[in-house]
C-alpha cells in the first residue's frame, strides 16, 4: 500500500473510535429525553404499579443513567448490542435480518443514481448552455426538490395500483433459501429466473425513489466538476495535438473530473442508510430504517441504539473508503 494511502487509512480509523463514542453517547441520552415508558408499553396501562416496578428493576432501568451508560458501554466492549425489550431478543440477531435489505435497497438506489446522474452531469456539462444543459439542471432540481414520501406514494398510485406494474410492498412473494440475507443474491444462486424477476420486481420501486436526491447531487456535481477540466490548458493541448474526442475525454476529462463526484458519491451512500427510513416506511420495506422506527415508537432502547451505532459505523466505513479512493486517484493527497 502507498505511503499516502496507508497514512490516510491510519489516520481515518483512529478518528472512528471518537466518533462512535460520540454517537453512543448522544444517542443513548436523547432516548431517555424521549416521552414514554418501555415498561409501560410492555405491560399496559392496567398493569399495577407493583409490576411495573419489577419489571424496572428487572431491565436495570431503575439505576441512574451514567450506571445505564457504564453498562451498556461495557457490553459495547464485549462486542454485545444488547437484548431487545420488547421481544427478547438479541439485537445483533434483529440487526443481522434487516441490515441487508437497507443494504441491498441502498446499493440498488446508488446504482440508479450514479448511471443516471453521471451520464445527466455528463451530458449538461458537453452540451453546456443548451437546452440540454437546461433540461438536465431542472431535472436535477426536481431531484432534490421532491420529498421522499411523496415521490413513494406518487409512484405507489401510477405504477402498481394504476398499471398494475412492480409491486406494493415487501421483498418478494416467493418463498426459496435467503442464506445471506441479500434476495438479489440469494434469487441468482437459486438458479431461477422466476425468483431473480420478483426480486427485482419488489426492488424497483423503492429504489428509485431512493435514488433520487443522490441522483440529483452527482449530477450537478459531474457538471461541474466536467466543466471545470475541459477548461483546462492539457485539455485544449490535447486536442490541438489532433487526439480523438473520445480519447481525451476518457483518458483524461473524466478521471481527473472524478475525483470530487467520488466523494460525493461515497457522502450520498452513507446518508443513502439514515435516510432509507422514509422509503422503507412507504414500501413496508424490512429493513434497518423500518426497524428502528418501531423500535423507537416502542421505546425500545437496545434496538434503536443498536441500528443507529450500525448505521454510524457504516458511515464511517464509507468514509473512510471514500478517502482511501481520493488517495489513490490524486496522489497530491496528503495527510491534513
Amino acid at each position: 500500500m502507498e505511503a499516502p494511502v496507508k497514512q490516510v487509512l491510519l489516520t481515518r480509523l483512529g478518528q472512528i473510535v471518537p466518533v462512535l463514542f460520540g454517537i453512543s453517547l448522544l444517542v443513548f441520552l436523547m432516548l431517555r429525553l424521549i416521552p414514554g415508558d418501555p415498561v409501560k408499553i410492555m405491560l399496559g396501562e392496567r398493569a399495577s404499579p407493583a409490576e411495573v416496578e419489577h419489571l424496572r428493576q428487572e431491565l436495570g432501568l431503575d439505576r441512574s443513567l451514567p450506571v445505564q451508560y457504564l453498562g451498556y458501554a461495557g457490553q459495547l466492549l464485549q462486542g454485545d448490542l444488547g437484548r431487545s425489550i420488547l421481544r427478547n431478543t438479541r439485537v445483533s440477531e434483529d440487526l443481522g435480518r434487516a441490515f441487508p435489505a437497507t443494504i441491498e435497497l441502498a446499493c440498488a438506489a446508488m446504482v440508479i443514481a450514479v448511471v443516471i446522474g453521471v451520464g445527466l452531469g455528463s451530458l449538461a456539462a458537453v452540451k453546456r448552455n443548451t437546452w440540454w444543459d437546461s433540461l438536465c439542471g431542472t431535472l436535477s432540481l426536481l431531484g432534490v426538490s421532491m420529498p421522499i414520501f411523496w415521490l413513494g406514494l406518487v409512484l405507489l398510485l401510477i405504477f402498481p395500483a394504476g398499471l398494475g406494474w412492480f409491486a406494493f410492498s415487501g421483498r418478494t412473494d416467493l418463498s426459496f433459501p435467503h442464506p445471506t440475507g441479500f434476495y438479489v443474491i440469494d434469487a441468482l444462486w437459486s438458479g431461477s429466473w422466476t425468483n431473480l424477476l420478483d426480486v427485482l420486481n419488489h426492488l424497483m420501486l423503492p429504489a428509485v425513489t431512493l435514488s433520487t436526491v443522490p441522483m440529483a447531487m452527482i449530477a450537478r456535481m459531474t457538471r461541474s466538476a466536467l466543466i471545470d477540466v475541459l477548461s483546462q490548458d492539457y485539455i485544449r493541448l490535447a486536442r490541438a495535438k489532433g487526439l480523438p474526442w473520445l480519447r481525451v475525454w476518457w483518458r483524461h476529462a473524466v478521471p481527473n473530473a472524478m475525483i470530487p463526484v467520488v466523494t460525493v458519491i461515497g457522502l450520498q451512500f452513507g446518508y443513502l442508510l439514515g435516510g432509507a427510513v422514509l422509503t422503507e416506511s412507504v414500501f413496508e420495506w424490512p429493513g434497518l430504517g423500518k426497524l428502528v422506527v418501531e423500535a423507537v415508537r416502542t421505546r425500545d432502547y437496545p434496538v434503536v441504539q443498536g441500528g443507529i451505532l450500525l448505521i454510524a459505523i457504516t458511515f464511517c466505513l464509507i468514509n473512510v473508503l471514500v478517502d482511501l479512493l481520493y488517495a489513490w486517484l490524486d496522489p497530491r493527497v496528503k495527510q491534513p
